[in-house]
């Protein structure tokens, strides 16, 4: 666990940047293609400590980007290689482009000089998406990751970061999985193994400084 001054240096906000990752009305909304997810998303509190972070962000000038995942109504371009690509494709709520479902979720607030960056492929927020040439252009190199779910697109996107050199820190409480007891294991056995794991409270904590201005 790092320090206090440790997180902070790594938490600069010239040089930091807040993921959100599929935190759409789709995955963790009340009309969820995924109920069981977004139960967990915000009866553990997720859902509620990502949109502090978000705040938090805004307030201090620390750059958010908001992942989503959707797909065309005719499918093209999607993945069907795996087994859950195709059971997407058959559930009641589709994430289709243009729609409620790929709109970021409340209680968590889209600003202005956000970026909302869509995927129509894959299962990586990062690989073959804008987010890493927007992060290089941002002089990004702490990476906030938050949102779901663990048990695929948080592990793609911590991987995905820390492979192109960027420090990851993971708010522990700010990301979901289910079963509820799958994401302290992948925290515990995978994710402390490659990333600063914290909490939402330490992370806002380093935050409370005054908005710096000259992002790129």
């Amino acid at each position: 666990m790092p320090s206090h001054e440790q997180l902070s240096e790594l938490l600069d906000p010239a040089t930091t940047v807040l993921l959100t990752v599929e935190c759409q009305q789709g995955v963790v909304g009340p009309d969820s293609a995924l109920p069981e997810l977004a139960r967990e998303a915000r009866s553990s509190g997720t859902l509620a400590q990502v949109a502090r972070l978000v705040a938090a962000a805004h307030e201090t000038g620390v750059q958010v980007i908001h992942a989503i995942a959707e797909r065309r109504p005719d499918g093209r371009g999607a993945n069907h290689n795996a087994r859950l690509f195709r059971a997407a494709e058959r559930l009641p709520v589709q994430q289709l482009s243009g729609t409620t479902a790929v709109r970021v979720a409340p209680p968590i607030e889209v600003a202005d000089e956000d970026f909302v960056v869509r995927r129509l492929h894959g299962l990586s927020p990062i690989q073959g998406t804008d987010v890493d040439a927007l992060l290089r252009n941002l002089g990004c190199r702490t990476l906030i990751v938050t949102g779901v779910s663990a048990n695929v697109a948080i592990p793609n996107a911590v991987f995905d970061a820390v492979n192109r050199g960027y420090t990851v820190v993971v708010p522990k409480d700010a990301i979901a999985g289910v079963p509820s007891d799958y994401t302290p294991a992948l925290i515990r056995n995978t994710l402390a193994l490659v990333a600063t794991v914290v909490t939402s409270d330490e992370v806002l904590a380093c935050l409370k400084r005054p908005r710096r201005a000259g992002r790129g």
